[in-house]
């Protein structure tokens, strides 16, 4: 059956318009990116289908473009699409971070830096740099590779908090085998930045491991810091 043919409260952009896009499934929201079905399927049948096919919507909007081109009904111009999505939402956090005091939105980093290191096939190093509000001045991925206490050099970290005369930092990196437990070399690498800011009184205020699937881990709520 068409979903034009479904009762009007049950029909995807009904629902949201009368009751919020809170109230809507995955299935849904993403039947609503996608507009159309195809033959024999309806636009939610479609995006069951693809959630069921990557596992999750994370998944989904994180696949590589030959991935998401190989489903039937989809191709490079939905891909685009899906990417501009995903990068609109990462610039609407950014200007959340910009504005307010990162204390006071810490679902708001933990979203933005699953959204800008989630996804990553490599691991990478991004140092987010905060002024004495706590509010972001910029953010820069500063190494990219294996991390260790001698791939991320300090005195580039500490060049850079001096030249954005930065009050604090927030570090993070990603590991894309899944896995958010830090290790030894995680430590070793906070502490030895850590104690390199200190010189010149800025504090490191977090130490986040994003992993490709799930929650970023806080070495601050860890006890870690």
């Amino acid at each position: 059956m068409a979903i034009t043919d479904w009762p009007a409260d049950e029909r995807p952009r009904e629902k949201l318009l009368s009751r919020g896009a809170q109230a809507l499934s995955d299935a849904e929201l993403l039947a609503l990116f996608l507009r159309v079905g195809i033959r024999g399927h309806s636009a939610v049948d479609l995006a069951r289908s693809l959630i069921a096919r990557f596992g999750s919507i994370t998944r989904l909007c994180h696949a590589r473009a030959d991935e998401f081109s190989a489903v039937p009904g989809m191709g490079l111009a939905k891909y685009a699409q899906l990417q501009a999505v995903m990068e609109l939402a990462r610039r609407a956090l950014n200007e959340e971070l910009v504005t307010r005091d990162l204390f006071d939105s810490p679902t708001a980093v933990r979203d933005w830096l699953r959204l800008r290191l989630g996804h990553l096939p490599h691991e990478t190093f991004c140092i987010l740099l905060l002024d004495a509000q706590n509010r972001l001045i910029d953010a820069v991925d500063l190494f990219r590779g294996t991390l260790t206490q001698t791939s991320v050099y300090p005195r580039e970290v500490v060049k850079l908090a001096l030249s954005l005369n930065a009050a604090s930092v927030i570090l993070a990196h990603n590991h894309p085998s899944g896995a958010a437990e830090p290790s030894h070399a995680d430590e070793l690498l906070t502490r030895a930045l850590k104690d390199a800011l200190a010189l010149i009184d800025v504090r490191v205020l977090d130490h986040f491991i994003v992993p490709a699937h799930g929650r970023p881990l806080s070495f601050a709520e860890r006890g870690l810091l």
